[in-house]
């Protein structure tokens, strides 16, 4: 279950890797057993040991882009970056516009549809649909 900025609960399923990555970072984070602790948690000084107090959405972002910069992407990438890559992939792969806004939780299509970093692509087959 998600918990969104506007104060709502939205429930979408997990896909099957997100479930072995996150159980990964649980065990090696150590805190597959904590409860109800903060799960994304903040670093003590340049130890790399976690503390008990739970990330900021700042330090969510600091460390986005850091990564990103390691890895040689663009340091513009943010948090919502993720969130455009998922809409869409799952477009990109045959999902519906109207499935992809419940995934979403938008109220409507059209903002899902600003998120869809593919162009829309012409196939041959959709233009032997004109009747000549």
């Amino acid at each position: 279950m998600l918990h969104e900025k506007s104060g709502r609960y939205h429930r979408v399923p997990a896909h099957h890797k997100a479930v072995e990555y996150f159980d990964a970072y649980l065990e090696a984070a150590g805190i597959a057993k904590a409860g109800t602790s903060p799960l994304f948690r903040t670093v003590r000084g340049k130890t790399r040991e976690l503390t008990d107090r739970g990330m900021s959405q700042s330090d969510a972002l600091h460390m986005t882009k850091r990564r990103a910069k390691d890895a040689g992407l663009p340091v513009s990438i943010g948090n919502h970056t993720f969130r455009a890559t998922g809409i869409t992939d799952y477009l990109a792969n045959g999902g519906k516009l109207e499935t992809a806004a419940q995934i979403a939780g938008h109220a409507s299509t059209r903002t899902t549809q600003l998120y869809n970093r593919n162009p829309e692509r012409i196939s041959l087959a959709e233009i032997e649909r004109i009747r000549i």
